[in-house]
This record gives C-alpha cells, sequence and structure tokens, in this order.
C-alpha cells in the first residue's frame, strides 16, 4: 500500500495544456476513481503517474519519496490497460506470470502467488487455455490477475470494463470493489462512467479540460456539487439546468419563483444571473393534474421497471422527472410538477461555482 501524492502536476503537448496545476493526494489502501469526459485528462493522468509522460512542472511523490523523473521501473505501480493487451501466444497462466519472470522471481513463489491471484478472482479453471478461447470476463479477469500479481505500490486501471457488455460491467465492478477490499492495496481507477466512478470509489476527483474541478467521497460530491459541470456529470438521469435570476421575492426561472430558504437569502444578495439544479429524483410528477403550481406536458416516457423517466416540456422548456414504474402517465399526457426549493441546486451563471 503506498500514498501518492501530486503537487501542481502540470503537462502540455505542444500549445494544448493536457493536465494543469493539478494536486491530488490519493491516501494508501483507497480506491480512487479519476472520473470525467472524454479528453478531460484523465489517462494522462495515469500516465503521469507511471513515468510514461515527463512532468513540465510540479511534483509526483509516492510514500513520500519524490519520483518526478523516476523511470517507470523504479516507481513499482501495476496497470490494468484498456485494451488489456493479453499476449495471444500465452495461456491465461501464463500471461499473469509474465511480470514476475521478466523479474527474475523464482518459480515456487511465482507459482504460489498465482495460485492465491486466480483462486480470489476464480479463474483457476481456465489458466491453461488462451485467450482467443475466454470469454470478455475472463479475459478481464486474467487482465487484472496479471496486475494483482505484483507486489505493487499501487495498481492503476484505465477504463478497464469499459469493452465489456452492461451486465458484466455491473458484475465486474462489484468484483473490483471486493477486490481491492480483500488486498487492501491502493486502487486508481479512471473512467468516463459515473456510475461507475460512484459504485467503485472510496474518493473520487473530476477532471474538467486537465483541471480537477472537485475531490471528494462520492455521497458528498452528489448531495453539494462544486459546480455546475460536476452537478451535470454525477447522477442518472443529469440533473435538470435552468438559467433563473435572484429577485427580492424568491428565484426566478422558466418554472416560476422558488420561496425562499432559510439562509438563501444572504449568500444570493449579491448575485445576479444563476443556474438553478434539480435533480429529476427532487421532482414529484402528478398525472393527469392540471391545477399543479407548473404543469407541463409529457413529451416521452421511458419505463425501467422500478421507476420510469418522464421527460415534459412547460413554457418551452424541457423538463426530466422519476415517476414510479407503474404510474399513469402517457405522451401527451399533462403532469403537475411539485418542486421543494431546499431539494435544489444554485450556481453562479458566470463562474458555475456553487453559491447554495
Amino acid at each position: 500500500m503506498s500514498r501518492i501524492v501530486l503537487e501542481g502536476v502540470t503537462k502540455r503537448y505542444g500549445s494544448t495544456v493536457a493536465l494543469d496545476d493539478a494536486s491530488l493526494t490519493i491516501e494508501s489502501g483507497s480506491f480512487t476513481s479519476i472520473f470525467g469526459p472524454p479528453s478531460s485528462g484523465k489517462s494522462v493522468l495515469l500516465r503521469l503517474l507511471l513515468g510514461l509522460e515527463t512532468v513540465d512542472a510540479g511534483r509526483i511523490f509516492i510514500d513520500g519519496m519524490d519520483v518526478t523523473n523516476a523511470l517507470p521501473k523504479e516507481r513499482n505501480l501495476s496497470m490494468v490497460f484498456q485494451n488489456l493487451a493479453l499476449f495471444p501466444h500465452l495461456t491465461a497462466r501464463e500471461n499473469i506470470a509474465f511480470p514476475l519472470v521478466r523479474r527474475g522471481i523464482d518459480s515456487g513463489t511465482i507459482d504460489d502467488r498465482l495460485d492465491q491471484v486466480a483462486g480470489i478472482l476464480s479463474i483457476s479453471h481456465i489458466l491453461h487455455k488462451k485467450p482467443a478461447a475466454l470469454s470478455g470476463g475472463e479475459r478481464q479477469r486474467v487482465a487484472i490477475g496479471r496486475a494483482l500479481v505484483r507486489d505493487a505500490s499501487a495498481y492503476l486501471m484505465d477504463e478497464p470494463i469499459a469493452a465489456l457488455d452492461a451486465r458484466l460491467r455491473d458484475v465486474m465492478r462489484v468484483e473490483l470493489k471486493r477486490l481491492q477490499s480483500e488486498f487492501g492495496h491502493t486502487f486508481i481507477y479512471v473512467t468516463h462512467d459515473n456510475e461507475e466512478a460512484m459504485s467503485v470509489a472510496d474518493r473520487m476527483a473530476i477532471l474538467r479540460e486537465g483541471r480537477i474541478e472537485q475531490i471528494d467521497v462520492p455521497d458528498a460530491i452528489y448531495a453539494k456539487p462544486a459546480t455546475a459541470y460536476v452537478a451535470s456529470l454525477v447522477g442518472s438521469p443529469r440533473i435538470n439546468l435552468l438559467n433563473a435570476e435572484y429577485t427580492a421575492g424568491g428565484v426566478v426561472s422558466p418554472l416560476g419563483k422558488l420561496a425562499m430558504v432559510t439562509g438563501w437569502r444572504e449568500k444570493l444578495k449579491s448575485a445576479k444571473a444563476l443556474r438553478l439544479g434539480i435533480r429529476p429524483e427532487a421532482i414529484q410528477v402528478t398525472p393527469n393534474d392540471t391545477g399543479s403550481d407548473i404543469v407541463a406536458s409529457v413529451s416521452d416516457v421511458e419505463r425501467l421497471g422500478a421507476f420510469s423517466i418522464i421527460t415534459s416540456k412547460t413554457k418551452d422548456t424541457e423538463i426530466t422527472a422519476i415517476a414510479a414504474g407503474d404510474a399513469r402517465i402517457s405522451v401527451g399526457d399533462s403532469v403537475g410538477l411539485s418542486i421543494n426549493p431546499s431539494d435544489c441546486h444554485l450556481f453562479d451563471g458566470s463562474s458555475g461555482r456553487r453559491v447554495v
């Protein structure tokens, strides 16, 4: 287990800044997810940690040792790549053992380590097979086994389950969390999937165009996103973000006026343009209701069993809400929408930073 610290790390490619003054502490034995959309700097951060790229500014520490300019082999980090990178001519056993063989580890130690990892991953019965004879999930476990068989300082994973089907991804998320708990190692997990990031991680670092927007535990990021950008990334279905403004009587948006909540007035007194964030699960939908303060026309109903995602329009504004799976709501219906102001998020209209 190792503690990893990035201090003001910057990486440029010509005039493009891929990582901009990034500071991040990854505690020993933690499961940290690096989350953001494509081209936000996630993979660059991993490559800098591994030593595959040079840092233009800032420093990187592993257990207090400055490794900013250290060679990859001197950092003792293990990696699971997105494309798995298994050797097709080697069996699963030979693939997993490869890092230890290259380091000249004796065969007895290799066998002990390999049997331990294979048992935990439940792949002992497929070790004789080559990658072409394995399913996607089995190949994934072999790639993870090859990383875990090493006694590394930390284990880095670059979207390792992105290529799997949805059901298998769900299974692998649970497996990865279990593995990290059993091994007690430091895991750094890169993904562009917010459900993956929130379900596996102890802490999340959210990237935007090379800058870290917020670092916190998943529940805190969901409950109090630091910016409108973070709010739009975390949560499914996505949060509703509307233009709004502060007036003496309350916050006015295309949905009407929201009553003031205790503490809002002081924080909003200098605010002008705002962005109002309302999560779909915070909106109560009343079928066939034309007496509500907010009446909307349903434009889409997505039934997902236990719940339904309702998309409706009011005053040319589209709103996404969640209703019960058996709610009797159809496209074209008029529905009532109820919003509790205390469940809303308010962001500065210019900077996007959280106001309340």
